[in-house]
């Protein structure tokens, strides 16, 4: 059975919203480049890189209903693997992507296959247990900076294409994150997405009908981890940087903030999560130190306001 979803007018709010927000995303770095202030560059790059990887995490928590407090691992191995490559001398770009798809899948594979023997607060603990696992494992590797991190001379080479500029990285980041979410669109109406949204709902009704949920499960963790890997990757490479605290575990609840901020199960929530989230993380903490204590009370009376996010409180 193929499912086809219904066709949308154009002016829909659930096409005419997106195409705007998209097309202001494309356009950004000429109107930045017009007004003398390439800081929002940085600035776009950075909401597009935690979006990518919002859009990762949405996949297990928004249509698995699977609370991962450790998707921060995946980011911190995307970026470790730029940053240990590099110090190697190993500057292809490409292969830092090969080695990141590859470390980040094998580790969410086989993580995943033990955590998704639990369910509920055992399965989150045990998600934060392997995440902080890992980021003393790369606070012990003193020969790669240790708790101080590891500086990157150089960005990754992904000739023919060219990410020395902020421009560049800003542009393939915000092509990585429209491919993710166009698969993501694909996978959700897809037999794949289907069932993991079905074992949501019920996972013994599931069994009985003889799906192996379990083997979907894992899958669709083990796609999200390498999302969240890539995202890693980016994040190295704009900040120059590969550190220990990007698998902290607060990293993983700004994750899960931002996708139910923006709307948990939606396609384009994690994205419009991560834009309101950065955006009020960065002018908050340009007028406080303290900028943490007046985000809480917006995200609590947000989550209040609108119960569906916010892409889904516009959309409505």
């Amino acid at each position: 059975m193929t499912f086809f979803p219904e066709p949308l007018s154009w002016r829909s709010p659930r096409v005419l919203a997106p195409s705007l927000f998209l097309l202001c995303l494309g356009l950004l770095p000429a109107v930045t480049a017009a007004i003398g202030e390439p800081f929002y560059v940085t600035l776009a790059a950075r909401i597009v890189i935690f979006a990518l990887a919002a859009s990762g995490l949405n996949l297990v928590l928004g249509y698995g209903n699977l609370v991962s407090f450790g998707h921060a691992l995946y980011v911190g191995l995307g970026a470790y693997v730029v940053g240990i490559l590099s110090f190697h001398g190993v500057t292809s770009g490409w292969a830092h992507l090969a080695a990141t798809v590859a470390l980040s899948g094998l580790v969410a594979w086989i993580t995943g296959l033990i955590c998704l023997r639990t369910s509920g607060m055992a399965f989150i603990m045990i998600t934060l247990a392997f995440a902080q696992m890992f980021y003393f494992l790369g606070v012990s590797l003193k020969q790669y900076g240790g708790d101080d991190g590891l500086q990157i001379a150089v960005r990754s080479d992904f000739a023919p294409l060219s990410i020395q500029s902020n421009t560049g990285l800003y542009y393939l980041s915000l092509a990585l994150l429209l491919a993710t979410l166009y698969l993501s669109w694909r996978f959700v109406h897809a037999r794949f997405g289907r069932v993991l949204r079905g074992a949501k709902s019920n996972v013994r009704r599931m069994r009985v009908l003889g799906f192996p949920v379990l083997r979907y499960q894992v899958a669709a963790y083990a796609v999200s981890g390498i999302i969240c890997g890539v995202a890693g990757l980016l994040l190295a490479n704009l900040t120059r940087f590969a550190s220990p605290a990007y698998m902290f575990w607060t990293v993983s609840g700004d994750l899960i903030v931002m996708v139910m901020l923006g709307g948990i199960a939606t396609i384009l929530g994690p994205l419009v999560g991560a834009t309101v989230y950065v955006i009020l993380e960065t002018t908050l903490a340009g007028y406080t130190q303290h900028w943490m204590l007046i985000l809480g009370p917006i995200i609590v009376l947000i989550a209040l306001l609108a119960k569906r996010g916010l892409y889904g409180f516009l959309i409505r």
